[in-house]
């Protein structure tokens, strides 16, 4: 087994193999016992997801037997509606906690009463005035009047759980085989979130450098950062802090009401959706189960209107042990997963792309991650606008934004990236039109695009290695074209990333088919914020 070794610029942190080799091929994690006889406390609760009357139960470990728990709201100005005293102790962590659960005990309980309002809140565990654990709860909306004026933001909480290292395992990488270098298809949500999913310094860099490389040089940023700082490896990939929040203080700064309930909640109570004219998608949100889907696509046969400002729809995953447990065998599902080459092995964890899944990405949506995927980043378009190329700047989504055919939408702001979706198109007298395909909506209009690809470049550049390379380029060419022949992956390295607009039933979808929306609007430019509120705007009064 290879060696672990202490993270210098934190010591909570070990580092898997040699730490001289370049940091974007370094695997390092949180692990408890880390420091030395130094304090240390670490928290989760039982679920993610709660309504209004229900207990909340806290489970920690503390190497300090007096703590504090208080439990903030994350708006703009958060505010404190819970502060008690109690006491932990130091418990066992398991070797495979990332797959199956620490299994610390219950520190503390609360109820929610009706002041706590519909939202998402941080539960902040003290030991002392140096060492604090985090972690994250969301009130799910409950009955109202009306609803027809509230937003209604799903978080990504599937994508948040693939891509959290804590513990060491993630749908990524993983410490759990002998060799220490196998992703999990199992992960358990009793754990912590990882640190730099629930906050972050206002200068922390997103995946998407500001500023194209230097003579075709190879970097990553924000994961040099992480290392710097002692911040979780794939903190800019996902995570409440990097996208959701970054919409929900802007959504609240413009004077929407939004109310918030998980991809946790579409799964087992789809029934959630009733009342919203608008529901919301920002950020990263690549994994989903089955039964999220059908919610989703009921809801817009039945009328409603999706506003999708998020990128690489890609992965089906299920849900087991009441939702503990999420599962997604991936690249590996047609030797691994149990289900394959069973009645239901539609519900098998691979891309949705795939023949014996048969439910294309772009049924739900209008785009696929795999005709995407990459860009402005590492050896990936790094050199790219960095916007969306404007096609049809007449559409209603686009007025006042004072662009013109040819103008780049979000170029400043650094918002095409780091993972977008596309399709298949031509281009017919200088404007783009989708490539028929089974499932696609009859209406689609592709309003913008951009370039993508899949497979990784070096430019002869000896100093550093490949952080994608060609892996999920082979993988889409089985996928899409049958085999992984050069020819294949030479098209599947062709992607793109694309905005656009579609009726569906009696309901309408918006989707900007990139990760980093939310950039322009932390980043304050006017044009990206104009057509989020457009697209808001239609949704809520049509």
């Amino acid at each position: 087994m290879l060696a672990l070794t202490r993270l210098s610029q934190n010591p909570l942190f070990v580092c898997r193999g040699d730490p001289h080799l370049p940091v974007h091929t370094r695997q390092w994690f949180e692990q408890p016992g880390r420091n030395d006889g130094e304090s240390e406390v670490w928290c989760y609760t039982d679920r993610l997801s709660y309504a209004t009357g229900e207990t909340v139960f806290v489970h920690a470990i503390s190497s300090i037997a007096s703590i504090r728990v208080r439990v903030y709201s994350q708006n703009l100005v958060p505010r404190c509606l819970l502060d008690l005293k109690t006491t932990a102790r130091w418990a066992h962590t398991p070797d495979d906690a990332s797959v199956n659960g620490c299994h610390w005990p219950q520190v503390a309980e609360f109820s929610l009463s009706e002041d706590w309002p519909c939202g998402v809140y941080r539960v902040c565990v003290q030991a002392d005035k140096q060492t604090r654990a985090d972690h994250l709860i969301v009130v799910r909306p409950g009955e109202s009047a009306d609803k027809t004026q509230r937003l209604l933001l799903i978080t990504s909480d599937c994508t948040w759980a693939a891509y959290n290292d804590w513990g060491g395992s993630n749908h990524y990488e993983g410490i759990i085989d002998p060799h220490y270098n196998r992703f999990s298809a199992k992960l358990s949500s009793q754990r912590p979130f990882a640190l730099g999913f629930i906050d972050l310094p206002q200068d922390a860099p997103r995946t998407l450098p500001q500023q194209p490389p230097v003579d075709g040089e190879i970097i990553y940023p924000h994961m040099e950062w992480a290392w710097q700082q002692g911040y979780s490896k794939k903190y800019a990939s996902a995570g409440w802090a990097s996208y959701e929040r970054v919409f929900c203080h802007w959504a609240e700064l413009q004077g929407y009401h939004c109310d918030i309930a998980t991809q946790q909640d579409l799964h087992y109570r789809p029934e959630i959706l009733r009342g919203y004219r608008c529901v919301v998608f920002v950020g990263h949100d690549e994994y989903w189960s089955w039964q999220m889907r059908d919610a989703i696509d009921d809801y817009i046969e039945q009328g409603g209107h999706v506003a999708r400002f998020a990128g690489n729809f890609m992965w089906q995953i299920r849900l087991e042990e009441q939702g503990q447990s999420q599962i997604c065998h991936k690249y590996c599902a047609q030797t691994d997963d149990p289900l394959m080459n069973r009645s239901n092995q539609h519900l098998v964890t691979t891309a949705w792309e795939a023949d014996f899944i048969n439910r294309p990405s772009h049924q739900t949506f209008g785009l696929n991650a795999l005709k995407g995927l990459y860009a402005g980043w590492g050896g990936l378009a790094a050199n790219g606008p960095g916007g969306f190329t404007l096609y049809r700047p007449e559409h209603w989504a686009f007025a006042g934004c004072k662009l013109g055919y040819g103008d780049i939408l979000g170029a400043r702001s650094r918002i095409f990236g780091y993972e977008v979706d596309g399709l298949d198109y031509r281009v017919e007298a200088g404007l783009p039109y989708p490539e028929p395909c089974a499932g696609l909506p009859d209406d689609l209009e592709i309003l913008a695009l951009g370039l993508a690809r899949l497979r990784e470049d070096n430019f002869d550049s000896p100093s550093s290695g490949l952080f994608v390379g060609d892996d999920d380029a082979i993988y889409a060419a089985r996928i899409l074209q049958g085999d992984s022949s050069e020819q294949n992956l030479q098209r599947v390295n062709r992607g793109s990333g694309m905005v656009v607009h579609f009726r569906k039933g009696r309901g309408e979808v918006f989707h900007a088919g990139t990760t980093e929306w939310v950039a322009g609007l932390l980043r304050q430019d006017n044009a990206v914020e104009q057509v989020t509120r457009n697209v808001l705007n239609h949704f809520l009064n049509n």
